[in-house]
């Protein structure tokens, strides 16, 4: 495989039991702390994690032969069945990933198998599908919806397909806008590689820091750019496809006719159809400028009502996102700002970067001053930019603290906008409630449309019981009432096993079969990612 820039540098590892670099993993900050027992009342300290050299793993299900066919794919130093490599790729990043990790016997892939390039990836795919073996694509190890289970279904073993060696800048079309990447590079290598040469793809998750070019496109990624720069899935306009029966290989012109847009079944898919190894996206010249402000408002209300005009307008901010009065509280508070904490209020923060800034901030000032807004200057939304992607190491050390902390996330119109967000608030605080637990639920609206808007929870609760064991329950409440409510059952953070008992109430009983028949097509033999996205097949330890 030819690239322009050559490979990026070896990416460093995540902390095994946690979120990011395990240097930054660190106690609760003060403020936060002294926030905790007006929220919660008194928390009692969790049991000790296991560490990682005590946690207990079932022998490899690989037999010897499996381990020299993969290595003469991809080479001997390229198969790993440590015990360590394996727990690092057991699952994601999710708040029950993490509980489960802090246990001592533990669910992991057999082995760990790291191509090179498209070709050792087909290669990999037809051993698995001839010998029997599962395989879970890995990019960034982010997926918090059980993506990453190391599932092996009706297969006697299973491995993760970690696909880090595939990384790089393959080709940049300067006139044209457009950058071909591989799968397995990261969003702060890819955006490195590409401002080396002045463009950038602006693709923000809160994942940015690990997660890759190819989990955006199977997981239907949206950063905090969308605004402006749209969803990841806008942004792809070709993709490279192994499968176990072909390769695919989609995107020859910018607009066609010729049948249905196939590129459109594969973005989305989670690695149930195939494994992403090249994505071809549309980027655009680095920003020269960039204003922040942020607004309040008296209420979540009139902040949404702001929120959608400035959507329905067009041409308003590069990021705009609403805090409810809960989350405003919080992150008041985490700044030493208690008592401003304690008042009511909603908060609104708005980034502008390219070109024509002063006029699309002209016209969005004057839509969220007409809504009740009042501008507080650029230093709120300076704060929000500085800490966007550190949110999951303060879950972390909240969970180290035994409070649980866990996201979720869905969409609607704006016309039920508001009935969404009450009933799910209402069914997180009565599903706590009934488990013994005091739970304070936070939401924000962090991607806007003309027709409407996701919403954003964070929900922390004083769990005294097994909290696997009560999140299991309310998660299926939950789940249920975004369904009833007129929700998607996941906005960006995809289906993975956790949402597939949820997908056929959103597509249909024969959208469902419309996906089973690709399957069937591309992975007769089901060794992609069993048990995710189209099957309700549950394991025990996912309750």
């Amino acid at each position: 495989m030819s690239r322009e820039n050559g490979r990026v540098a070896v990416r460093s590892e995540m902390r095994w039991n946690g979120w990011g670099d395990p240097a930054r993993a660190s106690d609760l900050p003060r403020a936060v702390r002294m926030l905790l027992p007006l929220l919660l009342g008194r928390v009692q300290k969790p049991a000790t994690a296991v560490d990682l050299a005590d946690v207990q793993l079932e022998p490899s299900s690989l037999l010897g032969d499996d381990v020299q066919e993969f290595a003469a794919v991809v080479g001997a130093e390229h198969i790993d069945t440590t015990d360590e490599s394996r727990i690092r790729h057991a699952g994601g990043r999710s708040t029950p990933d993490l509980l489960r990790r802090r246990k001592r016997h533990q669910a992991a892939p057999d082995a760990i198998v790291l191509p090179a390039n498209h070709d050792e990836v087909v290669t990999v795919l037809r051993l698995c599908a001839d010998r029997g073996i599962a395989a879970i694509p890995f990019g960034g190890g982010t997926s918090v919806v059980g993506a990453l289970d190391p599932e092996r279904g009706a297969h006697r073993a299973v491995i993760s397909l970690d696909l880090r060696r595939l990384s790089g800048l393959i080709r940049l079309d300067e006139v044209s806008g457009e950058a071909r990447i591989a799968a397995g590079t990261t969003g702060p290598d890819a955006e490195a590689l590409l401002a080396a040469r002045g463009f950038e793809l602006g693709h923000y998750p809160q994942s940015f820091r690990y997660a890759t070019i190819g989990g955006f496109a199977a997981a239907r990624s949206s950063g905090q750019n969308s605004a402006g720069h749209g969803r990841f899935d806008s942004m792809v306009t070709g993709l490279r496809v192994a499968t176990p029966t072909g390769d695919v290989d989609l995107g020859r012109s910018p607009g066609s006719a010729a049948g249905p847009d196939l590129i459109r079944v594969f973005l989305g898919s989670e690695g149930i159809f195939g494994v992403i190894t090249e994505v071809c996206v549309r980027v655009h010249p680095v920003p020269r400028e960039r204003v922040l402000e942020a607004w309040s408002f008296a209420d979540f209300s009139h902040g949404v009502d702001g929120l959608r005009q400035v959507a329905q307008s067009g041409g308003g901010p590069t990021v705009i996102r609403l805090s409810d009065e809960a989350e405003t509280a919080v992150s008041l508070a985490q700044v030493g700002r208690i008592g401003k904490a304690l008042a009511k209020g909603a908060s609104i923060v708005t980034v502008y970067e390219g070109e024509g800034i002063a006029e699309r901030r002209a016209r969005t000032s004057e839509i969220l001053t007409a809504a009740g807004g009042a501008s507080s200057g650029g230093g709120g939304a300076e704060g929000w930019l500085d800490g966007r992607f550190d949110g999951p190491y303060l879950r972390d050390s909240l969970l180290d603290a035994g409070v649980f902390c866990e996201t979720l996330e869905t969409a609607t119109t704006w016309s039920n906008l508001q009935r969404l967000r009450a009933e799910v608030t209402a069914t997180l605080r009565e599903g706590f409630a009934d488990a013994g637990a005091r739970s304070y639920v936070m939401c924000h609206v962090s991607h806007v449309y003309p027709t409407g808007a996701s919403l954003y929870f964070t929900v922390l609760a004083n769990v005294r019981s097994d909290p696997l064991e009560a999140w299991a329950g309310i998660k299926r409440e939950v789940n249920d009432s975004i369904m009833s409510a007129g929700g998607t059952i996941s906005h960006h953070h995809a289906v993975g096993r956790d949402h597939a008992p949820w997908l056929e109430q959103e597509i249909g009983a024969t959208g469902v079969r419309i996906l089973a028949a690709i399957k069937r097509e591309l992975d007769p033999t089901w060794i992609l990612n069993p048990g995710a996205v189209i099957t309700s097949e549950r394991s025990d330890r996912r309750g």
